[in-house]
């Protein structure tokens, strides 16, 4: 009897401390912090690919420079 009130002690005692964590998921807080940190990483994700079609472009057109420059 002792070890299972042991037992539902650590449960309700857990449950009450985590709750704040889930309460936090539905704050406007919460949300609003989220919305900003999906939105700074679209932006990092399109510097990127932009970066990456620049060097492709630089690629391409060295490529055809030399391709010119062979013939």
């Amino acid at each position: 009897m002792s070890n299972s009130m042991g037992v539902a002690s650590v449960f309700v005692l857990s449950s009450l401390l985590l709750s704040p964590l889930a309460m936090a998921e539905e704050s406007q807080a919460f949300v609003a912090r989220n919305a900003e940190r999906a939105t700074a990483v679209q932006e990092a994700i399109a510097a990127r690919n932009a970066e990456q079609a620049q060097g492709l472009e630089q690629t391409a057109s060295k490529a055809e420079a030399s391709d010119d420059s062979d013939s």
